[in-house]
C-alpha cells in the first residue's frame, strides 16, 4: 500500500488577484513561500518519493522540503492545475478580470470543449485523474508526497467520493458545484491510502501545519 500526501501549493500571485503571464509561470506570493516553509515543516520523516507539478508555483512549493530531503528521488507527473481557458487570456490579467470567461466555460457544460488548441477540456482532466490514480496504486513506494493544484486535486477527491472518473456532463455539473461549495486552502494536504488492486481511502485537507494566526489563510 502507498500513502499519498497530496500537497495544495502555497498562495500564488494568480490566488491574490494579481496580474500574471501564462497559467503555467504564476509564482508564489511571500505568503506562499511561507506556506511552503510551513509544509516542510509538517515532515517528520522523509518519503521514499517525491512526485512534483510541471508548473512553476507548485516546484516552488517543494524546494523546501525537497531540500530538507535532497537524497529523495524526484519525478515530475501530469499533476498540473486545470487550465480551461486560453492560456494566452492570462497575459497581463487578474482573476477577477477572467473571471466572465470562466463563468462562461462552466455555464456551457460541455466535458469535450475546449476554448483554444492549448487548453484542456474536461474529458482531458479527467483522463489525468484516472492517469495519476493508477499511477499511485502500482508504486512499489510506501510513502509518496504529491506537489499538486487545487482545481486538480479537487477533481482527483470528487473522483474517490463518486468512484467514477467518466466525463459526463453530470459530473462536469457536479464538479463545477463541487469546487465553489469544497474550498482546498493553499498549502494544505489530502492523505490518501492506495491498496493495490484494493480499496483507496482518504479524509479531509490538513491544514494544522499551516500558521493562520500569524499569517491568515491564504486564497
Amino acid at each position: 500500500m502507498s500513502v499519498v500526501w497530496f500537497v495544495r501549493h502555497g498562495q500564488s500571485e494568480s490566488n491574490a488577484d494579481l496580474r500574471t503571464t501564462h497559467p503555467a509561470e504564476s509564482g508564489l506570493t511571500p505568503l506562499g513561500h511561507e506556506e511552503a516553509r510551513q509544509v516542510a515543516a509538517a515532515l517528520t520523516r522523509p518519503p521514499d518519493l517525491f512526485v512534483v507539478s510541471p508548473f512553476l508555483r507548485a516546484r516552488q512549493t517543494a524546494v523546501p522540503t525537497l531540500t530538507q530531503y535532497p537524497h529523495v528521488p524526484v519525478e515530475t507527473w501530469a499533476v498540473q492545475e486545470f487550465v480551461y481557458l486560453d492560456p494566452l487570456h492570462y497575459k497581463d490579467t487578474t482573476g477577477t478580470e477572467r473571471w466572465p470567461l470562466a463563468k462562461a466555460y462552466w455555464e456551457r457544460n460541455d466535458p469535450g470543449f475546449k476554448s483554444s488548441p492549448d487548453a484542456e477540456s474536461f474529458v482531458e482532466l479527467m483522463a489525468r485523474v484516472t492517469a495519476v490514480r493508477a499511477q499511485c496504486q502500482a508504486r512499489s513506494e510506501a510513502y509518496i508526497i504529491v506537489f499538486s493544484h487545487g482545481l486538480f486535486l479537487r477533481a482527483l477527491l470528487l473522483s474517490l467520493i463518486l468512484d467514477r472518473t467518466e466525463a459526463t456532463p453530470d459530473l462536469m455539473a457536479r464538479y463545477a458545484h463541487f469546487i465553489q461549495a469544497v474550498q482546498m486552502p493553499n498549502g494544505s494536504i489530502l492523505p490518501v491510502d492506495f491498496a493495490p488492486n484494493g480499496p483507496i481511502t482518504f479524509s479531509g485537507f490538513d491544514t494544522r501545519h499551516l500558521d493562520y494566526e500569524t499569517y491568515g489563510p491564504a486564497d
